[in-house]
């Protein structure tokens, strides 16, 4: 599903405040409701969009045919910060199933307690996460063991490409390596008979769409904490290797100035004005539901995985994921009748397929990933490689959610401007900011 992750990540944060502020009691999945008996169940998520609120409506349909005791109550567009708020107040009103965009948060609502551990309703249902999911997708949604939330279709992150611009410039095939994407750039990047930037071969800045740096660094499989929850990225290597990337990606297309103010002149992300939409962009990062927004493209494009440093070949292929992540509220009484919708949203192999095709986003299972059944478009399929790939990674769950990614990205401006004259000591106070931010939270 398209997010805007600035706009989600400063939601998510506010709820992650209300979160650490009042926790819950964890419950033990020791629910005693009947699953069997009539039941309503209140479930609230994050869609909008008409064809995403058809989708989610059609699976519920399909799950009440199932399940005719049990009739589900919808409530959508509703954000992190709301559904905490709600859980933290409890009553009849709160929901029983709840989803979020975020996977960020997910150590906040295992930590705390607001979201119940699904081990045991597993346990009790036969359900054995570690064949029917991911491994990936496990750790974006389990915290110190506790598996609090399960995906519910996941985003996977890749490259675009413009084919005409490609050819143009005699270029046979998209990057493979971060030396390729530098060289292949500065051949695709075009200036005006003024000067200015006519096209960029790979825009690098941070603040563009889903450029978000945590995306990009992705592909040198980076570890961000050390076995003690202690943030590393001063003795991380791989990150002054990346910042040298985007540095020379920088400098190779005309210097950061001239790349900001070709960026402004950019339209919105989810407009008709979107930058690779309009040509401006010959490759660029993006997640698998862009594709739906290409359909009146004057070009023809391509996907493909995003490039990987040149020492790390053998793991092109790679990417980042995330995902929509699902689970129980802790004030819900009806927690056994909850999990069954759950198990039927993440689990039931025909069910992610059909939802995963109604939405254009990655199927969470890994019988839905190789089913028949799915979208065989050859763009969407460049997509479903990546989720599969042993070496593509997510982001670490944090107490304090996504505090750690924000702060990198502050940091990230600063370098991509120039502003970070010594990225050994700006490297060292940034690893004592998340320390310091995760010991807050924690008290």
């Amino acid at each position: 599903m398209p997010r805007r992750p600035l706009a989600r990540l400063a939601s998510a944060l506010g709820a992650g405040a209300l979160l650490l502020a009042g926790c819950a009691n964890p419950s033990t999945g020791s629910a005693a409701d009947d699953p069997t008996k009539p039941v309503t169940l209140t479930f609230w998520h994050g869609w909008s969009e008409k064809n995403e609120v058809k989708a989610i409506n059609d699976s519920i349909a399909r799950f009440e045919k199932l399940h005719p005791n049990i009739t589900v109550k919808s409530v959508g567009n509703v954000t992190d910060e709301t559904i905490n708020q709600a859980l933290r107040a409890g009553g009849d009103d709160a929901p029983d199933v709840v989803t979020s965009f975020t996977t960020n948060n997910v150590g906040q609502y295992c930590s705390s307690g607001m979201w119940v551990d699904l081990d045991p309703f597993m346990e009790k249902t036969g359900l054995d996460k570690k064949k029917v999911f991911p491994k990936t997708l496990l750790d974006y949604t389990s915290y110190e063991g506790k598996q609090c939330a399960l995906p519910l279709l996941a985003d996977a992150y890749g490259m675009y490409y413009n084919k005409d611009a490609f050819k143009e410039a005699g270029i046979a095939r998209p990057p493979r390596t971060m030396s390729e994407l530098k060289r292949d750039a500065a051949k695709l990047t075009k200036r005006t008979k003024g000067g200015g930037l006519e096209r960029v071969g790979f825009m690098p800045n941070f603040r563009l769409y889903q450029n978000s740096p945590d995306r990009l660094f992705a592909q040198w499989g980076p570890t961000y904490f050390d076995k003690d929850g202690k943030a590393r990225l001063a003795k991380e290597g791989k990150i002054k290797a990346f910042y040298t990337t985007v540095r020379d990606l920088i400098q190779e297309q005309g210097g950061y100035g001239a790349l900001e103010t070709f960026r402004t002149s950019f339209g919105d992300e989810f407009s008709s004005q979107n930058a690779f939409l309009t040509g401006k962009l010959a490759m660029h990062l993006d997640g698998e539901w862009r594709g739906l927004f290409l359909k009146d493209a004057k070009f023809d494009w391509g996907t493909a995985p995003l490039p990987v440093p040149d020492d790390q070949a053998d793991t092109y292929g790679r990417g980042f994921l995330t995902g929509t992540v699902t689970g129980i509220a802790h004030s819900s009484k009806h927690q056994n009748a909850a999990w069954e919708l759950v198990r039927f949203l993440t689990a039931d192999t025909d069910q992610v397929v059909a939802f995963a095709n109604a939405i254009h986003n990655v199927p969470s299972t890994k019988a839905a990933l190789t089913s028949p059944k799915l979208d065989p478009d050859p763009a969407f399929r460049a997509f479903l490689n990546i989720a599969q790939n042993k070496y593509s990674n997510t982001l670490p769950p944090s107490v304090n959610g996504g505090q750690y990614v924000t702060s990198l990205q502050d940091f990230s401006y600063g370098v991509e401007a120039g502003k970070v004259h010594d990225l050994d000591e700006g490297l060292k106070e940034l690893d004592d900011q998340i320390d310091a931010d995760i010991l807050q939270a924690q008290d």
